[in-house]
């Protein structure tokens, strides 16, 4: 029998791609959303059950119906700005509901758990790369409820013995390459699929939020990951858990990090047009540089990213972008070129 997995968030953009290759991988996946940020279509021909992931009958009954043999867990809030002003909403969700999710798992047996973490936990970084043993001095609310999920984790390894990996990453972005799935949220907050909206000319410009920092080029630097390979990692990690392998914790990324001006550059070296820009403050709880070091996830899990290229990620996710949006809006005039 084809082992069963729930999918926590498994519409959302990251959950959508993990739930397509766990089916490849000969897995079945079981998808469960409240479909508050993800998208039904983007589920395909697996299971759906709509539900919220905090809701205990929900969950006792789809607990009962299967016998898991894991849970990934893609649910939570994301946005660092948002945490700021709302951050209530985030310790809620991303910390209240995950603790009912793994109420639920020990009620009724599940003992593997996949957690999409942040490397927002580590905060404004001692020294980058940032590896395991950095420090964890979250800035902002969004990356301390993540940490404070890794922490509850530990609890229950030792009290209930739930064993647990965490992947801790930055900027997922791209499409796969068949271009099946991309990147699509209402409202749009990331930085690529936001650049490439504006040389299809689905939006005017892009900002550029602060510009002050000290980095080469003044902007933040960041390290962005293929959505494809970020969903290896985690199928790994599902792997090692399931051959009885300990809970562990995994920084994920390229290793190089691209200012937001690289980014842009790289969007118009892609796409062959000219992206207006403006400057806009700098947002609350931005370090100016953040970038992982995956040595530990490479050497024990043995994973290697197949699409570590800047230009390879925006490449799949323009691809997408002309795909999902149309081809008159991909044709449209270039965006008015802008003050850098």
């Amino acid at each position: 029998m084809k082992p069963t997995i729930l999918v926590v968030g498994g519409a959302g953009y990251i959950g959508s791609q993990m739930t397509r290759q766990l089916a490849a991988a000969g897995y079945v996946p079981v998808v469960l959303d409240d479909l508050s940020n993800g998208r039904r279509e983007a589920v395909g021909p697996h299971r759906l059950v709509v539900a919220d992931m905090g809701e205990r009958g929900a969950l006792d009954a789809l607990l009962q119906a299967f016998q898991f043999d894991a849970v990934m867990h893609f649910a939570s809030f994301i946005q660092v700005g948002e945490s700021v002003t709302e951050p209530g909403r985030y310790y809620d969700n991303n910390v209240g509901n995950t603790v009912r999710l793994l109420q639920a798992m020990v009620r009724h047996g599940v003992r593997n758990f996949i957690f999409s973490s942040t490397a927002a936990i580590f905060g404004d970084p001692a020294y980058v790369p940032i590896d395991e043993r950095h420090p964890k001095e979250p800035i902002n609310p969004y990356g301390r409820s993540k940490w404070m999920v890794e922490q509850v984790l530990g609890d229950f390894e030792s009290a209930y013995g739930l064993r647990s990996s965490c992947l801790r990453y930055f900027n997922a972005a791209g499409a796969d390459p068949d271009i099946a799935l991309g990147e699509c949220h209402q409202p749009e907050t990331h930085l690529i699929p936001l650049v490439l909206q504006a040389a299809a000319g689905r939006r005017a410009d892009i900002t550029v939020y602060g510009e002050d920092y000290d980095t080469p080029d003044g902007t933040c630097i960041r390290d962005y990951i293929h959505v494809s390979d970020l969903c290896d990692a985690h199928l790994l990690a599902l792997q090692q858990l399931r051959a009885g392998g300990p809970g562990t914790r995994y920084n994920l990324g390229n290793g190089a990090g691209y200012s937001i001006r690289e980014v842009i550059d790289a969007a118009e070296r892609v796409t062959g047009r000219t992206i207006a820009r403006k400057s806009g403050p700098r947002r609350a709880g931005d370090p100016p540089v953040l970038v992982a070091d995956a040595t530990l996830a490479k050497s024990e899990l043995g994973w290697r990213p197949r699409f570590a290229d800047l230009d390879a990620i925006i490449l799949h996710a323009w691809r997408w972008e002309q795909e999902h949006f149309g081809a008159a809006a991909a044709a449209r005039a270039p965006a008015r070129s802008g003050p850098d």
